[in-house]
């Protein structure tokens, strides 16, 4: 009755143009193909982005194929429609890294490469595309800036729109001498009805991007960014319009940080209930692990009631229970792995597929969301240095 009431008075942002994005309340799909980034070059035997196919009924994944040979590309992202693919390449030029753009054949789960832009700064490492899918964002970690680019409705990547370089720097001097912009993620919020916020490890902060669909354009929002703890290192971010919080893992404290997120005016603020900032650790768990351990990703499962962060060195996810009132550690998800730098849960809520980085796999777990616990299925691939994994559905 709550989220009802509080859903009535909140006054919606614009909506935008006609987009390009998928159907309302799609049936759930049988099957989904599973790309997956990686890290390539050294002692990686990885050529680029490589494709599994998923049994939604069982949780079985087929042995994983190359779908697009490309340098590191680490971060993936899916247009709305499920028709097109884009990729980060975490290398550094004249220019900056890359961005590359796929088309996706639903029934063999190919990519036909379209074009690729430059991202104007080092080591681009995450990209998101916008609800309407026709609009980009990139963020540099070694740059320290963000990208926007215009897509057009054959999915190639067109103009940049709009560049911003971070400035400052954090109170770790090892990894917060300067800028690391680390995620660019779009939610639905803010005056023109569409946010980009970009998450910073160096300076502690998430910036945010107002975009305006008619003109085409991204400027800074007002306020242009919300501080998050010093030295918590921000890594990624995700959003949850059920509980009018957005999430943010620190990656060099360890923790799971939650936040108010005024979807009228666009606005993260601290949250001062208790548990706005969690370990994602156990309490028990040794100093050397302790010291050790770096967060890397952080996602809502699809009934929005639990959070899971990824802990590389204690090898687990947390796991959290989530609503407007509160947030509160459930326990972890353990089993066969090693460095999860990514992790991503199927669209029907059931399968968790965890990428170890080091262990060179991909791992499905069977979720049980009211209990807000998993099971390890057994059921693995080999990949190599696996960082990245993103569904569409099969046709």
């Amino acid at each position: 009755m709550f989220l009802a009431v509080l859903a009535a008075t909140l006054i919606a942002p614009p909506e935008p143009p006609p987009s390009i994005g998928p159907a309302k309340d799609a049936p759930a799909a049988k099957s989904y193909w599973v790309y997956l980034g990686t890290y390539t070059g050294g002692d990686s035997p990885s050529k680029g982005i490589y494709r599994a196919r998923l049994d939604a009924r069982t949780g079985k994944l087929s042995e994983p194929e190359l779908a697009a040979e490309l340098t590191s590309p680490s971060f993936l992202a899916v247009s709305p429609n499920n028709k097109f693919l884009y990729a980060v390449g975490e290398t550094a030029g004249k220019d900056g890294g890359g961005v590359f753009a796929f088309a996706v054949d639903p029934a063999s789960g190919e990519l036909t490469r379209l074009n690729e832009a430059t991202t104007g700064g080092a080591g681009p490492c995450h990209v998101a595309v916008n609800r309407t899918g026709r609009f980009l964002a990139v963020a540099n970690y070694g740059g320290g800036s963000a990208a926007f680019y215009r897509l057009g409705e054959d999915g190639t990547i067109g103009e940049r729109v709009a560049f911003f370089q971070h400035k400052g720097s954090g109170v770790n001097k090892a990894r917060q001498e300067g800028p690391h912009a680390h995620c660019a993620m779009w939610a639905d919020a803010g005056p023109t009805g569409e946010t980009a916020y970009v998450v910073d490890l160096g300076l502690d902060q998430v910036l945010a991007y107002n975009l305006d669909h008619a003109k085409g354009t991204v400027t800074p929002a007002d306020p242009p960014a919300a501080k998050l703890p010093d030295g918590s290192g921000p890594r990624h971010i995700a959003f949850n319009p059920n509980s009018g919080k957005a999430y943010v893992c620190g990656e060099l404290d360890s923790t799971l940080i939650t936040l108010r997120h005024d979807r009228h005016t666009g606005a993260l603020e601290p949250t001062q209930k208790p548990g706005a900032v969690l370990s994602t650790l156990p309490a028990d768990t040794p100093a050397d692990v302790r010291k050790r351990n770096s967060t890397a990703e952080v996602v809502v499962h699809p009934n929005k009631g639990l959070v899971f962060v990824s802990n590389r060195g204690h090898n687990s996810l947390a796991v959290f229970r989530v609503s407007v009132e509160k947030t509160e550690p459930v326990g972890h998800v353990t089993g066969d792995i090693t460095i999860p730098r990514n992790f991503n849960i199927d669209p029907s809520g059931k399968w968790l597929l965890i990428a170890s980085q080091d262990g060179n796999k991909v791992g499905v777990w069977e979720v049980d969301a009211n209990a807000g616990s998993t099971k390890e299925t057994g059921n693995t691939i080999q990949v190599g240095r696996p960082v990245c994994v993103k569904f569409v559905p099969a046709g």
